[in-house]
């Protein structure tokens, strides 16, 4: 099989199977969805759902937490992963939002990896589900599966070689959902342990399945 044939194997599966795929994390705004997506990083999107609604309740917007204190949004935040880094890092990017945004969250990309705290994944899941542009964020899930299926080849060592090879691949007004197709199928099915394959609508067009068989 193709490369060619690979990507459209997998893009008409997800559309059937996952056509409106979006992110697991709870948020009513960018601000919020910015925070969680902050939250995040190496912590799993359920205990960061656990942990937003205090914290969204206590500060709402940008304005609110940047009044606060590191110490204060810590209180709501311990149970994640590097709730120090991310408690400063937090307030740090509300105070900036504020400052130089008027509150709201900036919808470009240079402007959101200037905040503190976030860098390209981030700004790349921000653009794709908050603003629907055609970003594609590389997280453990999104690197590990186009590898295993072959959409991405050996040579792309870094996330930012999958994330050029991926956007230059995938049709724009596809790449959002195509983001939460390749993390829900890490998450749930291509897992890094224990992969379920035979389940898998994918491993026709598998490289990593197709190799295994051999």
């Amino acid at each position: 099989m193709t490369k060619k044939e690979r990507y459209s194997h997998f893009i008409a599966y997800f559309q059937t199977t996952m056509p409106e795929a979006n992110t697991e994390l709870h948020y009513a705004d960018p601000f919020q969805l910015l925070c969680a997506v902050m939250l995040s990083a190496q912590c799993t999107d359920k205990r960061v759902n656990m942990v937003t609604p205090a914290l969204f309740e206590a500060f709402p917007t940008a304005e609110a937490m940047a009044k606060a204190t590191k110490d204060e949004v810590f209180q709501y935040v311990k149970s994640v992963s590097y709730p120090n880094s991310k408690a400063e890092h937090l307030v740090q990017m509300a105070q900036m939002i504020v400052e130089r945004h008027g509150g709201e969250v900036p919808s470009d990309f240079d402007a959101l990896v200037a905040l503190p705290g976030v860098g390209r994944k981030t700004a790349n899941v921000m653009l794709s589900v908050a603003f629907n542009q055609a970003t594609m964020a590389v997280d453990t899930h999104v690197f590990r599966v186009s590898h295993r299926i072959g959409l991405v080849s050996e040579k792309c060592t870094t996330p930012y070689a999958v994330e050029k090879e991926l956007v230059k691949n995938i049709p724009e007004e596809l790449i959002p959902r195509a983001h939460h197709w390749l993390i829900l199928h890490g998450r749930y099915v291509c897992k890094s342990q224990r992969p379920q394959c035979e389940g898998c609508g994918m491993k026709q067009a598998c490289m990593a399945y197709n190799s295994n068989k051999k």
